[in-house]
């Protein structure tokens, strides 16, 4: 074994223990889970059961929202909020794990007494995207449960999504939260702090592509431009999961298409991560 990979596979390890220790960690992972769980089903199941509009799925018939809290319908539904809202919380995991290394001071010891640079920072992104594949895993099982309880107590027949509607759903949910925990990760290493890259993200997130998108049809020339951002890759993917007809959630989109929206998103991971990796290897941390 490589010295590289040596450091590669203990800075995995020595992060994989530092986040798992970490209570902003749990605390975002468990604010997802729980928004996850409010906004798919809850507030859903309530408009169904008094007959309303539904909060993700409003002025849609009872038997459409009933077929959107059944087990075959969770790879489209677990998906419709990652695009924003999630990705605004993984955004700020991102920013957060590489950002308090410089207000702690961790990042001048571990970069002094530990493994080379490039591996140290490669093995805080292998660890965030591993456990993006954890956070993506456990919202779907946990929604599979919860889907499988309503089409239960509603007397409808449980059938799981298939293998591939599955698969898709899953690769769905880490390709937008994965570019949205590593677009963090570059803004943290830009800030060098942790509460500017995360101001600096979700105003990103929440304002300024929304205002951009808001105007291309004004400006001509804006309209390439929203085509190539990564909120119009995350949100173009979520939507290319939908299949029932009306409002969507916010951030959903259908600019992209699927395979636009992969090849985009690949490619902003890899600018990101590379953004990520270089700034941190070659500027000093004084």
């Amino acid at each position: 074994m490589s010295t590289m990979t040596r450091d590669l596979t203990a800075s995995v390890r020595a992060e994989a223990v530092r986040l798992g220790r970490w209570p902003a960690f749990w605390i975002v992972l468990g604010t997802w889970i729980l928004l996850n769980l409010t906004f798919a089903y809850l507030f859903n199941y309530l408009a169904y059961a008094s007959g309303e509009s539904g909060a993700m799925s409003d002025g849609l018939p009872r038997e459409v929202l009933l077929g959107q809290l059944v087990p075959a319908a969770v790879p489209e539904v677990f998906t419709q909020g990652m695009s924003m809202f999630g990705g605004a919380l993984v955004l700020i995991l991102g920013a957060l794990a590489v950002g308090s290394g410089y207000g702690w001071g961790t990042w001048k010891t571990v970069f002094t007494q530990g493994p080379s640079r490039v591996a140290a920072v490669a093995g805080l992104l292998l660890s965030l995207l591993a456990v993006v594949l954890a956070l993506v895993l456990v919202a779907f099982a946990v929604d599979i449960g919860i889907a499988t309880v309503i089409a239960a107590s509603e007397s409808q027949p449980i059938i799981m999504p298939s293998l591939d509607d599955a698969l898709i759903g899953i690769l769905t949910g880490t390709a937008i939260l994965g570019m949205w925990t590593l677009a963090g990760a570059v803004i943290g290493a830009i800030a060098r702090g942790p509460a500017l890259a995360v101001g600096l993200g979700l105003v990103w997130v929440l304002v300024v592509e929304n205002l951009l998108r808001g105007v291309a049809g004004i400006f001509g020339p804006i309209e390439a431009v929203t085509y190539l951002l990564p909120g119009t890759a995350a949100g173009s993917l979520a939507g290319a999961m939908r299949t029932v007809e009306g409002p969507a959630t916010p951030g959903v989109l259908d600019i992209l298409t699927r395979g636009e929206s992969f090849a985009l998103l690949a490619a902003y991971v890899m600018a990101f991560a590379g953004g990520t990796i270089w700034l941190m290897a070659r500027r000093d941390l004084t």
